[in-house]
């Protein structure tokens, strides 16, 4: 059983600004696997390599069956769809290849039917909407879902579209996201989330 959290980090154009802020308040020792979920797929394959500067964990590109471990940063490889079964990552062909990509979506949507343990969303600055469709199913499984403050974003389209779902709990800047995730990743597991903000579901 992998039961522990897991943050599902999502963003484009503008989201490095935001993984480095983020990264650099995480602690090495909180107990979450960190995913960043980079949709503009030219790019995804340096990232491991950059942000490994900025990061007190361990960064790693995702490979085919590699095991979500805790007190880790995962990146996704360039042109791939990213997928979670039995505790292990699986890598499939991009199944949008035109047009904006969805991988955000398609990862949370895998997290919200087959991972055991806590689930945190988290989606920064980027075009487009990808991984807001994606929300109301992380909230189904009581997951929690953030976006970038648009303010402190480059590019806000994304956790714009994020929180006019409905779905989102927290509007925070990248280091106050990061404050969040270590304060849900260290609450009980029999304690409700903190407050959120009680924005009710479009219909």
């Amino acid at each position: 059983m992998r039961d522990f959290p897991i943050v599902c980090v999502g963003g484009s154009a503008g989201g490095l600004d935001a993984y480095i802020r983020l990264l650099q308040n995480l602690p090495p020792d909180m107990g979450v696997a960190v995913v960043i979920v980079n949709h503009i797929t030219i790019a995804a394959t340096q990232l491991h390599e950059v942000l490994k500067r900025f990061s007190s964990m361990p960064v790693v590109l995702i490979t085919e069956g590699l095991r979500v471990e805790p007190n880790c940063v995962f990146i996704i490889p360039a042109n791939r769809d990213l997928h979670v079964k039995d505790g292990v990552f699986a890598l499939k062909p991009i199944s949008k290849p035109r047009g904006w990509p969805d991988v955000i979506t398609v990862f949370l949507r895998s997290l919200s039917q087959l991972w055991e343990g806590k689930l945190i969303a988290v989606i920064v600055s980027g075009y487009d909407g990808d991984g807001a469709a994606a929300l109301g199913a992380v909230h189904e499984v009581g997951g929690i879902t953030m976006a970038q403050m648009p303010s402190t974003a480059s590019r806000p389209d994304m956790p714009e579209s994020a929180i006019e779902s409905g779905y989102i709990d927290f509007v925070l800047s990248p280091e106050d996201i990061a404050i969040k995730i270590v304060e849900l990743a260290r609450a009980p597991s029999n304690e409700p989330p903190p407050t959120a903000l009680g924005v009710t579901p479009k219909n």
